[in-house]
């Protein structure tokens, strides 16, 4: 399986082709051709381009992937020392809800974990708001830590300063089960790794990445990380959102998806991009986690004359 891996790494990060059309083409080659992805990359060219209709292009990708495939064995090795797992989209290991989520447009091709796998398979909530997030905001994400460390679900978080960070230390704080989702390449979180190894060696916190594994943060990885974190959850709860935004677009996405989102109702009827999200859809819910009834603030709208 070790030798697999080098090839599942090759294609899932092809770059400047989407997600969907790695997958589909993952999806040709091991079910339709009944193929390992060695043998794909062992066929001729022209074999290729015969048998799998790719273009000029995607073929000159393919040849570029093969000349890294040395480099990228030494990169499985150096990720299995580390006590890294590769799961692939066709592992038992890998996440259920996501592909469920994502589906085959939007499933990471392969995922990188350190921790243990079983947090990936339990039921699962996503904490998400504003790095700039507000105390009244913060302390609501400590709350429904709480809230969720006391009903048994993983908080999924991203990392990031705010709501990201206090999801996270939450959880820890009380004892709960944390998936932190992160911005960049798993080879490049070793002060994270030392950071939280009680917890990942107690089996507390699994870190989880998508992104090629040497892969420095940057803010497009921040984006689309974002993606992974709501994919990862079986509810998301909003504690500050502005009006566009990973916040926004993830709830957005979501709610158009026909999840469960639940917004936290600021008080004192100040202004919020929360009160839209519930015109949306999203649920309320009170500083600790409780459903509540609202009258959202009608706002006079101008309308369109014909």
């Amino acid at each position: 399986m070790e030798n697999e891996y080098i090839y599942w790494i090759a294609i899932a990060h092809l770059p400047r082709w989407t997600q969907e059309r790695i997958n589909n083409l993952v999806i040709d080659i091991l079910k339709n051709k009944q193929m390992t992805l060695q043998d794909f990359f062992e066929l001729d060219d022209k074999i290729i381009v015969e048998t799998f209709d790719l273009n000029e292009k995607e073929i000159n990708d393919i040849k570029e992937a093969r000349i890294k495939l040395p480099n990228i064995a030494f990169q499985v090795e150096k990720l299995l020392n580390k006590d890294i797992k590769i799961i692939p989209l066709n592992s038992g290991l890998y996440p259920k809800i996501m592909k469920e989520n994502l589906k085959v447009k939007h499933s990471p091709t392969i995922i990188y974990t350190k921790g243990d796998v079983r947090i990936l398979q339990e039921n699962s909530v996503a904490i998400v708001g504003s790095r700039d997030a507000k105390e009244d905001a913060l302390k609501f994400t400590d709350n429904i830590a709480k809230k969720m460390a006391n009903e048994y679900k993983v908080v999924v978080s991203g990392f990031a300063r705010g709501v990201d960070r206090q999801a996270l230390d939450s959880s820890i704080k009380y004892n709960g089960k944390s998936i932190i989702v992160l911005p960049q390449g798993i080879l490049t979180f070793d002060n994270g790794f030392k950071k939280y190894e009680k917890e990942i060696d107690n089996a507390g916190v699994i870190v989880l990445s998508t992104f090629q594994p040497n892969a420095g943060w940057s803010t497009g990885l921040a984006m689309a990380r974002n993606r992974y974190i709501y994919g990862l959850a079986k509810e998301i709860y909003v504690a500050q959102t502005n009006s566009s935004g990973g916040t926004w677009n993830g709830a957005i996405d979501g709610l158009k998806k026909k999840r469960n989102v639940y917004v936290y109702y600021p008080e004192h009827n100040e202004e919020s991009a929360s009160f839209e999200l519930l015109k949306q859809g999203a649920k309320a819910v009170n500083f600790n986690g409780q459903f509540i009834d609202v009258q959202l603030p009608y706002k006079e709208t101008q309308l369109k004359m014909f």
